[in-house]
């Protein structure tokens, strides 16, 4: 047996703890709804340390003594880092959201402890792989680095609960049926809340929550949970108070002014009835309409068409809300009137000042959201070229509302023809490049997506010199949603042979292996499906045959991976080893985890990634059985 220092372990034993504990971290299923992300990234920290531990064990030689106190300090860390996430997901989810600093600073402690115990890990003098090195390495300057995450999603999560937490214990006071519990749904289905079990659920946790705090935190915190308390339980009533969740529509038809000012102010339900609206798009009453017009017309009674105070109205609310109320459904109104409204926003867009240019644009951009006739209709009235033209403003919400609004037009495919028609590439590129906001760069590449589903669109952007440059730029800066959309542009491209070159030489296949690492980025899927493609070419082989984070990398995904992550980390493997055999399939072979993973996905993967499998491995097993070969 290894003999350690006093007060330690021995390291058999140490090294089994480490094991164990790290398996049933890696193992757990089910994350919880807040602090998401600092989980994940947890997990995935003592994964990559999972492969450390199980490589030393299997080498069964002696550790230097630094390494024994380091494993020890890490064991602490990442027990403490299992019971932080167990009761994460044990406790009530609202008031996970209320600690949202607390607990994350949580997080950010055990990874700067984490990133100490690593100071004294002498890894050159352990016997592992290059890879596991490697690894461990990157590992350790990533805790060094590491900042105090937050989701800003969780953020605006725990602003909405804390908005309506106020709004209710005012209401008690004067009349809780006013209550905004259509805002409470959605943040409630927004942390996982959407049976009555899941309700029940939650209600119990914050009553254990409310004992527990009843003798430590005060009255004032006390007051809090059972104010969530009366929240969640009034939702539920509300909610489910026909004993299914089916929501119905009152029939009443309403002035328009009157009903937007109403909707907008918060409520959702009908005025007269009371009861809940299944959405809250204004759709035309136009039989109605052409009533009042017929009884006007036959008692000389003048009409006031309202003209543009709908545009008026709506300039209040928040720009990039496309759940706003104030749109006209296609499949609801006929052709005729969505062709009517369309020929008005588009003289809007010709003739109008800037703010009149800016509410014609959002409201184009509504109208070709939902339903291939309504697309179709507003190309038909001519309203691209002055898109296009929109394009090119200094005013951020007229360029973010004229390309969305083109991307929406572009999903009907006769759209797609004339916006390159048009010469909307160049001015759409210009966009990604220096839109004034970041949804307009994000909506730019998602429109370059859109177009590029046809093959002559692939070939046209693809010969634009500052697209796809463009897009690898989104890669590196946007958000996760922005490196999405850019990321499935660029696949897009990609099928097309000549444009292989050209966004490897813009440098996609360093930005993509980076976000392969990046957990906040999640694009995981769509960074493999690129570099999969860029296989195929002799630069793209050549860039990715150069990295050495990335075959242990798509060896964890090969085990970790979703179905189309395996398929892809596959077929990056097989066509790296078909290239250089010797040198791949050493580094294969001296990952413990590799052949294991290659048997299982081969046994239990989908069609195409067994097929892969297979071929891999009797690559493999080729390489190993040549007498004369260095493996």
């Amino acid at each position: 047996m290894t003999i350690s220092s006093p007060g330690l372990l021995p390291t058999e034993t140490l090294l089994d703890s480490l094991v164990h504990i790290s398996n049933e971290v890696v193992s757990i299923e089910k994350l919880p709804f807040v602090q998401m992300r600092n989980v994940s990234s947890m997990i995935r920290r003592i994964k990559l340390l999972s492969s450390l531990f199980e490589e030393i064990q299997e080498a069964e030689t002696p550790l230097p003594p630094s390494s024994t106190l380091c494993f020890t300090e890490l064991l602490s860390v990442i027990t403490r880092g299992k019971v932080l996430i167990q009761e994460i997901k044990d406790a009530s989810t609202l008031w996970g959201l209320i600690q949202l600093e607390f607990i994350s600073n949580q997080f950010y402690v055990l990874v700067k402890e984490m990133g100490r115990a690593l100071d004294i890990l002498p890894l050159r003098l352990l016997n592992i792989t290059a890879d596991i090195r490697e690894q461990v390495d990157l590992l350790h300057k990533q805790a060094k680095r590491a900042e105090l995450t937050i989701d800003p999603r969780e953020l605006q999560r725990r602003e909405m609960l804390l908005e309506v937490m106020a709004n209710n214990m005012m209401q008690n006071k004067k009349n809780k049926g006013y209550m905004d519990f259509g805002k409470m749904e959605e943040l409630l289905s927004s942390i996982g809340l959407r049976t009555i079990s899941d309700y029940d659920i939650e209600i119990s946790k914050l009553e254990i929550e409310a004992q527990n705090q009843a003798g430590t935190g005060g009255l004032v915190v006390v007051s809090n949970i059972n104010n969530l308390i009366s929240l969640v339980s009034y939702s539920k009533s509300m909610i489910f108070r026909d004993g299914e969740n089916e929501e119905i529509s009152s029939g009443h038809t309403y002035d328009r002014n009157s009903i937007a000012q109403w909707i907008n102010s918060g409520h959702h339900t009908c005025p007269k009835s009371g009861q809940r609206l299944i959405h809250t798009a204004l759709i035309p009453n136009y039989a109605l309409k052409s009533l009042v017009q017929q009884w006007c017309y036959d008692n000389n009674v003048p009409l006031n068409e309202p003209n543009s105070s709908v545009s008026e109205e709506k300039s209040n609310k928040k720009n990039s809300n496309d759940g706003a109320i104030d749109h006209i459904s296609a499949n609801k109104a006929g052709a005729d009137a969505v062709k009517m409204t369309a020929e008005f926003l588009v003289g809007k867009l010709a003739t109008g000042s800037a703010d009149t240019q800016r509410q014609a644009a959002y409201e184009l951009r509504l109208l070709a959201k939902t339903g291939m006739d309504n697309r179709r209709i507003i190309a038909e009235v001519g309203a691209i070229p002055f898109l296009v033209t929109l394009l090119g403003s200094h005013d951020p919400r007229i360029q973010e509302h004229a390309v969305t609004a083109m991307f929406n037009l572009s999903i009907y495919d006769n759209n797609k023809v004339l916006l390159m028609s048009a010469g909307a590439v160049d001015k759409i590129v210009q966009v990604l490049e220096q839109g004034r906001t970041m949804e307009a760069r994000e909506n730019a590449a998602a429109t370059i997506f859109s177009l590029s589903m046809l093959d002559d669109c692939k070939v046209q952007i693809g010969a634009r010199p500052r697209a796809v440059p463009a897009l690898v730029l989104l890669l590196k800066e946007g958000t996760p949603i922005g490196k999405r959309d850019a990321a499935t542009a660029l696949f897009n491209l990609a099928v097309y042979n000549p444009n292989k070159s050209i966004i490897v030489s813009s440098g996609a296949v360093d930005v993509l292996i980076e976000l392969l690492m990046d957990d906040k980025a999640s694009i995981t899927d769509d960074a493999l499906s690129v570099l999969a493609l860029l296989l195929g070419c002799s630069q793209g082989l050549k860039e990715i045959r150069n990295s050495r984070e990335l075959v242990p990398l798509l060896i964890d995904l090969l085990r970790f991976g979703s179905v189309k992550g395996k398929e892809n980390s596959i077929t990056l493997l097989l066509g790296l080893c078909k290239e250089e055999t010797e040198v791949v399939a050493r580094r294969l072979l001296a990952n413990p985890r590799s052949v294991p993973s290659l048997q299982s996905l081969a046994a239990h993967g989908s069609l195409r990634a067994r097929r892969k499998a297979d071929a891999l491995l009797r690559l493999l097993n080729r390489c190993c059985s040549q007498p004369h070969h260095s493996l």
